[in-house]
């Protein structure tokens, strides 16, 4: 069993930044692909970024070149950093394992809002 708590978000400015976190508690951490996800106010779960256990990662088009996702197995924890925030990336972030995705368990997220 894998328990994630997301942190890290809040209230930025548009053009600011932001460094969530989600930290693993127990687990083969290692081994998984972590993925970051968002759901804006009357919209869908959005994937955003993915990070697979050798590192590679991938991107929606509309954070390339703005997001970072990165982990650091020591700390059981996979980052997401914001730069460039705009106010259509206001949401609640939520990170997740590939069996938590799948089977539909999400922890609490972190909520980010960006301002004009």
């Amino acid at each position: 069993q894998v328990q994630l708590v997301e942190s890290g978000g809040g209230l930025v400015q548009a053009g600011g930044s932001l460094r969530l976190s989600c930290t693993a508690s127990g687990s083969i951490f290692r081994n998984n692909a972590m993925y970051w996800y968002r759901q804006a106010p009357g919209k869908q779960r959005e994937l955003v970024a993915l990070i697979t256990s050798s590192s590679s990662t991938n991107y929606v088009d509309s954070v390339k070149g703005r997001f970072t996702i990165s982990r650091n197995n020591a700390k059981n924890t996979v980052y997401l950093q914001m730069n460039s925030l705009k106010p259509e990336d206001t949401a609640v972030y939520y990170c997740n394992t590939e069996l938590g995705r799948l089977s539909g368990s999400w922890g609490q997220g972190t909520q980010v809002t960006v301002s004009s």
